[in-house]
């Protein structure tokens, strides 16, 4: 019961506030489907992402997220189709999202194409304290399916992109009891990124993620990797007033990469973290005449 009681104040103190409801990653380029539905099958192979990251370690109840996405373009290489799953613990709180995606190709010119894109799906909102779990207010209002859907846009060429994206865009509130408000926000990304070929083996990828939500600051990630003969690539970066992080991923062998991330939280809760954690798996098998023929860097 104590849990209980603790758990109804933090809603009480909270019910005026809203937050940023869906998760972050430092190696966000690598991740991209989950977040926009234009980006399936942009990649002319199939690909397929598994990435885990510890938040705040050191922290009780901190954010841990698995990420899983799979996307490929159609033989008909104007449709690309995806399966996005993300699942995020924050204590006792746990989401679960399940999303279908799917992808249209303009091309604009012989290099340059546009891409529109649906997601459609559903995710879970539920609580895992056993303690709570079977009182039937918590599990009226908390543990269940919600269907939602969103869309997005992909400009892209062979060494630029600029994506803009609204993964969920139904406001659901997760407790419909006017005393205890849970209302979710729509978050709306914008994603860019160039490759800069320095020689023959060496490139240079500035990339960035800007995320915006109703009621909470805007956050902005900026990120610099360097590209070393295609297989290693090594980056840094920023997100203003919150963190600085640092990445290394490594082509173990032709269409698999693995990596790793750290990153050094800047903002108020630094005293009590030692920082965040991701690992990333990355395999793709690329398709013959595709319409880009050196390989893709984001």
């Amino acid at each position: 019961m104590k849990k209980v009681y603790l758990i109804i104040l933090m809603l009480f103190v909270a019910a005026p506030g809203f937050s940023q409801q869906l998760p972050q990653f430092t190696q966000y380029m690598y991740n991209t489907v989950s977040i926009n539905p234009a980006y399936a099958g942009s990649r002319d192979g199939f690909s397929i992402t598994a990435l885990n990251r510890n938040q705040w370690v050191g922290v009780d109840g901190a954010p841990v997220t698995q990420t899983l996405s799979i996307n490929s373009p159609l033989r008909n290489d104007k449709i690309g189709l995806g399966l996005s799953v993300i699942n995020d613990k924050i204590g006792d709180e746990n989401t679960t999202f399940v999303y279908g995606d799917f992808s249209y190709r303009v091309d604009l010119s012989a290099d340059v194409s546009l891409r529109l894109g649906l997601k459609a799906g559903a995710y879970y909102y539920g609580l895992d304290d056993p303690t709570i779990g079977t009182d039937p207010f918590f599990a009226d209002d908390f543990n269940r399916w919600t269907p939602n859907f969103g869309a997005g846009a992909y400009l892209s060429a062979q060494n630029w992109y600029v994506g803009l994206s609204a993964p969920k865009l139904i406001n659901k509130d997760n407790n419909e009891l006017d005393e205890f408000r849970a209302l979710e926000q729509v978050h709306y990304y914008l994603t860019a990124g160039y490759v800069f070929d320095l020689s023959d083996n060496l490139k240079l990828r500035p990339s960035t993620l800007v995320k915006a939500t109703q009621g909470a600051p805007l956050s902005v990630d900026m990120t610099t990797t360097v590209i070393l003969n295609e297989k290693f690539y090594l980056g840094a970066n920023y997100r203003i007033d919150d963190a600085i992080g640092a990445f290394l991923d490594v082509q173990l062998f032709p269409g698999f990469r693995a990596g790793y991330a750290y990153e050094y939280s800047i903002s108020d809760i630094q005293p009590y973290t030692s920082g965040s954690h991701e690992f990333i798996l990355i395999y793709e098998f690329r398709f013959e005449n595709t319409r880009y023929k050196s390989p893709r860097f984001f």
